[in-house]
């Protein structure tokens, strides 16, 4: 028997459009059809925390494929799994419950077929506190694996040790949730991930994980778990010293509060590539990285002392707003002290203007870094 938590006020930060929505769909099944209606996954899970969820996935119990199909085609939803009994209604996933059996290779390489108990079709999923279930009808929430108790000790805990291992993108689901929730991974789960194999994963995949850990609030747990769960080793065979680990642990946690929302993604490569052993470069091919990466991961590294002079000639090409290393206090404020946080470096002069008095070829350019290094140091007085 599951643990049981009334939620009568489950829905009450949910936007009465969605609502509504949802109470379509889920009223027509169970008048029409009997069916009983779950949210799953983890919109039960940031209910609990008192996070705001607008992503819902909803099975539903006690009705055939061909009835719920039907259903589905009335109410003007959209197939977008087939073989996974999964259709799209207004952004909401609405499915029947399935069960996963591992036949063949690679992350496609399931056999999938419905499961007709809450229990049985909980069980497939990855950590305990994501297999809780919400019982639309009933207004309970339902816990068939201590659930409950691993979200209020903030613990991943792997549901079923068997139909785990059979996905090993699961290993990185356990990295970026530990990031996103700051939650530690318990013991035993921590031991089952590292000898979890991910050389069957295409880097698409890969990379959509590690994308929702550099975008997380716990930066630090999220360093943590790509060593303690084998993943750098695995993946791009890094192994970072004691020392290491810790300073650039206390970096992460400490610079979080200057990150700027829309370099998030690629502030916790740029910083980690001063502490790995690993070239970045190799390191952003083994995870699948974008394009967007290369410019702004692999951009001009912090030097040990920050100074107006880097400042000053960083900003030459683009404002320091735009650039991975502004989440440094020192870079913050000599910015903004020389008018380069949101524009670009004023020389003074341009390259036209220094044509247009006569200077051409080899003299152009060394007049140019004058210009400039006075320029700079005209205003380094002014700052100091």
């Amino acid at each position: 028997m599951p643990t049981i938590k009334t939620s009568p006020n489950f829905f009450s930060q949910t936007n009465s459009q969605q609502l509504q929505n949802i109470k379509r769909v889920t009223d027509y099944l169970w008048e029409q059809y009997g069916a009983k209606c779950y949210v799953v996954g983890g919109a039960v899970r940031d209910h609990l925390l008192g996070q705001e969820c607008n992503d819902y996935d909803i099975e539903c119990f006690g009705i055939s494929v061909e009835d719920f199909e039907s259903a589905m085609h009335y109410l003007g939803g959209q197939g977008v799994g087939k073989s996974f009994f999964v259709y799209k209604y207004k952004e909401i996933d609405f499915s029947l419950p399935r069960l996963e059996t591992k036949v063949g290779t690679g992350h496609k390489g399931f056999e999938v077929t419905l499961a007709k108990k809450e229990k049985e079709a909980s069980k497939r999923r990855d950590f305990t506190v994501n297999a809780l279930m919400y019982d639309i009808q009933n207004e309970e929430i339902l816990d068939f694996w201590q659930g409950l108790d691993d979200l209020e000790n903030r613990i991943l805990r792997v549901v079923d040790k068997s139909s785990f291992t059979e996905d090993s993108l699961r290993v990185l689901r356990a990295m970026q949730f530990a990031a996103r929730l700051g939650f530690k991974v318990e013991s035993e789960s921590c031991r089952l991930c590292q000898n979890i194999r991910l050389d069957d994963l295409p880097k698409e995949r890969i990379f959509r994980e590690f994308e929702k850990m550099f975008r997380a609030s716990y930066l630090h747990y999220g360093l943590y778990y790509l060593f303690a769960l084998g993943i750098a080793n695995h993946l791009f065979g890094e192994e970072v010293s004691k020392g290491n680990f810790i300073q650039l642990g206390r970096v992460l946690q400490k610079s979080q509060k200057c990150f700027m929302e829309k370099l998030r993604p690629y502030y916790f490569l740029f910083i980690s590539r001063n502490y790995f052993k690993t070239d970045i470069y190799k390191i952003l091919e083994s995870i699948g990285a974008p394009n967007s990466y290369y410019k702004k991961v692999t951009d001009v590294a912090l030097p040990v002392k920050v100074t107006c002079t880097f400042v000053a000639r960083q900003s030459l090409k683009e404002p320091i707003m735009e650039y991975a290393g502004n989440w440094h206090p020192e870079v913050i404020r000599i910015a903004k002290s020389l008018n380069v946080w949101d524009s670009v470096f004023d020389r003074g002069v341009t390259p036209t203007e220094l044509l247009e008095e006569g200077f051409s070829g080899k003299a152009l350019g060394e007049e140019l870094e004058r210009r400039t290094e006075q320029k700079i140091k005209e205003l380094k007085e002014k700052v100091l």
